[in-house]
């Protein structure tokens, strides 16, 4: 059997009693849209995180978008974020209609380079944007400490970092607000698209109300400032309900299949080998890829092919050099780290139910791979 990056079937097999009986209490209720799945399911994700209020909207990038917009950005301000990431959180900033910054990051982990950010800012400034990549979070002590001092708002992106911690603070707390996706590969993934901001601001948290629902507030068809349609669906919600009461389940699930890539592959590494993942001081990773490194990327990934397993890559293409953002003007060679990584890392099937024997199935084919490369 070919195993591949990311498959939910075991997982599916595991739960489906209880993700069946999740439709049929939605399609049982009386009431599919902002129901009582969705109020439970932002009251149970704030507590998680013992914040005061979440609002579940339809996807990951609307998240940021509306967190951006609650907070105060559009038009004329500009965000300072990372390039390497998901094309979502920097489409959703020019959503918003602000304009993106990029800095560089961090070679060892991959995360934003927080010295880069100071020399970043202009009076333009609104935001700061941190990316909590692969299932870690960035360092938040600097970004904190300049957007005192600038006057700026902090969106943390925790799409990939369900459940992280730093410094014994939950991803998602570090900031004035954090958006997550539960896009079905996420750590807390649905059976479909949705996402989420938390915050503990009422005033955030009224306007996202607002902005999801048209920019409607008390009365329904007034519409005080034009938002969006973009409310979490109930089956999602009741769905993502039921699977927040096994979140840390799939952490450690995750930091398991972790331990066992670490201790199977070590010999691979050193000058010129595979570059494991590096965790960060202060930081509990979760894991929601587990990315490595090497120069012959593309080799050992279409070599593996025959063994049948199937990586991919996150992400070949740095933003700062798609064609839909070449009017930001980042030359070639502007982000180096970015783009040098960009050619060298590569994703590990990263799943909990990720059995064993196929895991132990993947390590020996990289050994074989790289012993014949």
């Amino acid at each position: 059997m070919n195993t591949y990056v990311w498959d939910y079937l075991a997982e599916y097999q595991n739960e489906r009693a209880d993700l069946l009986d999740a439709v049929e209490t939605v399609f049982g209720s009386g009431q599919l849209v902002l129901g009582p799945s969705v109020d439970g399911f932002e009251k149970e994700f704030a507590d998680y995180h013992g914040l005061r209020h979440c609002v579940g909207v339809d996807n990951g990038t609307n998240a940021v978008k509306l967190g951006l917009q609650a907070l105060g950005v559009g038009p004329g301000d500009e965000v300072i974020t990372v390039s390497n990431t998901a094309a979502p959180t920097v489409v959703a900033i020019d959503g918003a209609g602000a304009t993106p910054v990029f800095v560089d990051v961090r070679a060892d982990d991959y995360l934003m380079d927080t010295d880069q950010v100071a020399e970043a800012i202009t009076p333009r400034t609104k935001a700061l944007l941190p990316v909590h990549l692969y299932g870690q979070c960035v360092d938040m002590g600097p970004l904190r400490a300049l957007a005192a001092e600038h006057g700026l708002v902090v969106l943390e992106d925790c799409a990939q970092a369900h459940g992280a911690r730093h410094h014994g603070e939950l991803a998602g707390t570090l900031g004035d607000a954090a958006a997550f996706s539960f896009y079905p590969t996420k750590v807390l993934g649905a059976y479909g698209d949705g996402g989420a901001v938390v915050t503990d601001d009422a005033d955030v948290d009224r306007a996202l109300r607002s902005l999801r629902y048209y920019g409607m507030e008390d009365v329904y068809y007034v519409v005080r400032t034009p938002g969006h349609n973009s409310r979490l669906d109930e089956v999602q919600a009741e769905i993502l309900r039921r699977k927040l009461t096994r979140l840390d389940r799939y952490v450690e699930g995750r930091r398991a299949v972790a331990r066992r890539y670490a201790e199977g592959l070590a010999d691979l590494t050193g000058p010129g080998g595979l570059v494991l993942p590096s965790v960060r001081e202060g930081n509990d990773h979760v894991y929601y890829v587990y990315v490595v490194r090497h120069p012959r990327r593309d080799e050992i990934i279409e070599a593996l092919k025959s063994y049948g397993v199937f990586l991919n890559i996150s992400y070949p293409w740095p933003v700062h050099t798609m064609t839909g953002f070449a009017h930001l003007g980042y030359a070639k060679g502007s982000l180096p780290v970015t783009e040098r990584l960009a050619d060298e890392i590569f994703s590990l099937p990263m799943y909990p139910a990720l059995a064993p024997d196929v895991q132990d199935k993947v390590i020996a084919a990289v050994h074989e791979v790289m012993g014949a490369a």
